[in-house]
């Protein structure tokens, strides 16, 4: 009898454990308890909580950038499901990996960070700003100062001596990519400004992604028109002449909702058609309305990072939605379509709810990993951003602080002691920093 009980009791426990995905995308809390089962898959990967292990990574094979991307979605969650059950441990990494100048450079990733790394981070502090997630302690730098440090640091990399300008996909000299300029880390700062610009009201923000959206397209890194379409990147070696033509979803995505943040800023027809011009060429990355990496996911070739690229876009979707009303519709069609079949990837493992990343096989392929939970959790919690109020400004809401010079105060720069308004400091950072771009960006290659 005893061992009978025993069997009945193991059996119930592992069906609890166990417990497959099933999504109903028109029912709230059916959406909530799917996410909730696939943000704890998510988390199974982070591993900063343990003995002798770092706060804000993810455990091998997951690099740094990666990590600001998980918290990114982390975030996500708490805002679209509602679901505060790991803001402590969001909040916790996003304040540690900051970097001892507190501009997410730290010196334990120079071996392998890059510019499209660091923007990564500072897109997790952007929503974190535009949302109110709860604001570190005075003692800690604050998430729009986070967000601006990023920008600036990015900013000040501007390379006008190879191929007219554009970043380069390294920060240090060593690593391998620092003599390629890719579109991921260009249109991560154009990314950035447009959001910055919208939450500040600093037009000179709006200059700089003019400034970054012109370098890209005049090099042929995007196409404009019928087909808008962003390309991986180029080779200084040959003046950026060699376009690689890959494209990846987070690419389309950084510019697509970069247009859109402008757009809804500055109401200008320029950025709405381009907003409409980079939905509508999206096409090429779904199949039967459901989202899938074009350039890997077919031929299984996707490498780890690329296994997450999905997550970014879907996170682009929600927020092109909420920001350019008249593709709010047709956004969520194809969110929908993605979510569900997202769902039914998300059978597998030993806990019945481990995700995969072919969305329209109607099951569990195989697959796992960090990138694929945090595809499926994008997709699934984006059905809610139109429920969700759209992203906070200074002016409607947002109580984050922040700092025009943020990110330059402990480096050698030729910022001059200023008094200047809060709303007045981003514009005056930035300025600065054009006015003596050649002389800062020398100073600060010789300080790295």
């Amino acid at each position: 009898m005893k061992l009978n009980v025993s069997w009945a009791f193991t059996f119930i426990l592992s069906l609890r454990i166990c417990k497959a995905v099933d999504l109903d995308v028109d029912d709230l809390k059916s959406l909530q308890n799917a996410t909730s089962l696939i943000a704890y898959g998510l988390m199974d990967y982070y591993n900063g909580l343990q003995y002798g292990e770092t706060i804000g990574m993810f455990s091998d094979p997951y690099y740094w950038w990666e990590a600001g991307g998980a918290w990114g979605s982390m975030l996500d969650y708490w805002f679209y499901m509602e679901n505060d059950t790991y803001n402590d441990i969001v909040k916790q990494a996003l304040v540690y990996q900051t970097g001892d100048n507190r501009d997410y450079i730290p010196l334990n990733q120079s071996t392998t960070e890059g510019n499209d790394d660091q923007a990564f981070w500072g897109l997790a502090v952007m929503a974190a700003a535009e949302r109110n997630f709860s604001n570190p302690s005075a003692e800690e730098p604050q998430w729009l100062y986070l967000a601006q440090a990023v920008f600036n640091t990015m900013a000040l990399r501007w390379d006008a001596d190879s191929c007219g300008g554009g970043l380069r996909w390294q920060i240090f000299t060593w690593n391998s990519g620092y003599d390629y300029k890719n579109s991921v880390s260009n249109g991560a700062l154009f990314h950035l400004a447009a959001r910055l610009a919208r939450y500040t009201g600093n037009d000179t923000y709006v200059d700089w992604a003019e400034k970054v959206f012109d370098w890209m397209k005049g090099v042929g890194l995007i196409t404009e028109g019928q087909w808008s379409f962003v390309y991986d990147g180029a080779s200084i070696e040959n003046n950026c002449s060699d376009v690689i033509k890959l494209q990846w979803t987070y690419n389309q995505g950084l510019l697509m909702a970069g247009s859109a943040y402008l757009y809804n800023m500055t109401g200008s027809e320029t950025w709405h058609t381009r907003t409409k011009e980079f939905w509508n060429s999206s096409v090429i990355f779904f199949n039967n309305s459901i989202l899938y990496e074009a350039a890997c996911q077919a031929s299984y070739t996707c490498n780890t990072d690329q296994r997450s690229f999905k997550a970014y876009f879907s996170r682009f979707m929600g927020l092109t939605a909420q920001l350019v009303p008249e593709l709010s519709s047709h956004i969520i069609s194809y969110l929908r379509a993605s979510a569900e079949g997202a769902a039914k990837s998300c059978t597998g493992g030993y806990d019945g709810h481990t995700c995969g990343i072919n969305w329209f096989l109607g099951s569990w392929d195989g697959y796992y990993g960090l990138g694929e939970q945090m595809a499926a959790l994008e997709v699934m919690q984006n059905l809610r951003c139109l429920e969700r109020p759209a992203p906070l400004t200074s002016t409607t809401g947002g109580t984050s602080q922040g700092d025009g010079a943020a990110g330059t105060e402990t480096q050698a720069t030729n910022l001059s002691p200023l008094n200047i308004t809060a709303g007045s400091r981003a514009a005056a950072g930035i300025i600065t920093a054009v006015i003596g771009i050649s002389i800062v960006a020398c100073t600060i290659w010789l300080v790295l």
